[in-house]
């Protein structure tokens, strides 16, 4: 008896060992075990609607949103999501601290030399100019430049400085008075207001978040200033240069979100207007 009891008990353990066996084999085909990849998505945590830290201490905003569609289309990916600085998201990015970063960027040559850029762009942002309601007339970085405006200084690794450059470049004969600053951004709904300047570069988000709404620091210059925009751009997520293989999978994901419309969706949702609808017309 004391022996058929010894050969049972090691036919149940063998049976519960071949079942675990079996769990864990599963579990690994189905992407739920060592397979899936862990990366650490950055983002702009001070730059709504693009990407922001809510009430809440969720990661938000239409970039943010992008990325968490892409993550349920990737299952052998697991994305967590670190909010930060648009500095700090840059240098870790390019340092491995985070595979990926987005924050509303502009692909510029520069850019390339430190990030992957993917094939699939992840949205399009208004680009415009910060005016005194006197000068609403001013409607293109032309009208800009031949009233002889100063624009507010642009940091000369901040994007929108090579938007202004490439403009400079391309008009030899009607440029714009571009000034390198030294900070990467600074107050230009403030500096145009105060008359420090003519106008400013700004997107569109931000002068939404600052002067059109009610709870903005300066709505009180609503009646003040105006935005006139002047380009839509295609803005792109930043990758780490080591990981071709990830961005070749958020490509796959993204195309199939630009084709479902989600994207079309989320920028209705975020901007209050789905810019993908001028897509034909953008030139950068």
């Amino acid at each position: 008896m004391r022996r058929r009891s010894v050969f049972q008990l090691a036919a149940i353990g063998l049976a519960l060992t071949t079942i675990l066996a079996g769990c864990n084999s599963s579990k690994a085909a189905d992407g739920n075990d060592s397979d899936i990849q862990k990366v650490k998505i950055a983002y702009d945590q001070a730059s709504k609607p693009m990407s922001w830290l809510d009430e809440k201490g969720n990661a938000t905003g239409y970039d943010v949103e992008v990325m968490k569609l892409v993550d349920e289309l990737l299952p052998q990916y697991e994305f967590e999501y670190v909010g930060t600085t648009s500095d700090d998201l840059l240098v870790g990015v390019e340092q491995g601290k985070y595979q990926v970063g987005v924050k509303n960027a502009f692909w510029t040559q520069e850019r390339t030399e430190k990030f992957i850029f993917p094939k699939e762009f992840i949205g399009l942002s208004s680009a415009g100019l910060v005016l005194k309601k006197e000068n609403e007339h001013i409607k293109s970085l032309s009208d800009f430049a031949s009233a002889g405006f100063s624009l507010a200084p642009i940091a000369a690794n901040n994007a929108q400085y090579t938007v202004i450059d490439e403009y400079n470049k391309e008009n030899p004969g009607n440029k714009v008075q571009l000034k390198a600053g030294d900070a990467f951004t600074v107050d230009v709904v403030q500096w145009v207001n105060e008359g420090r300047v003519d106008g400013g570069v700004i997107i569109e988000g931000p002068f939404e978040k600052q002067v059109t709404a009610e709870d903005g620091p300066y709505h009180n210059l609503a009646d003040e200033v105006v935005y006139n925009e002047f380009a839509v751009i295609k803005t792109w997520p930043l990758f780490n240069k080591k990981e071709q293989e990830f961005a070749d999978a958020y490509d796959q994901a993204v195309k199939q979100l630009k084709e479902e419309k989600k994207t079309s969706e989320l920028s209705t949702s975020f901007y209050g207007r789905d810019l993908f609808e001028v897509l034909d017309a953008v030139e950068r």
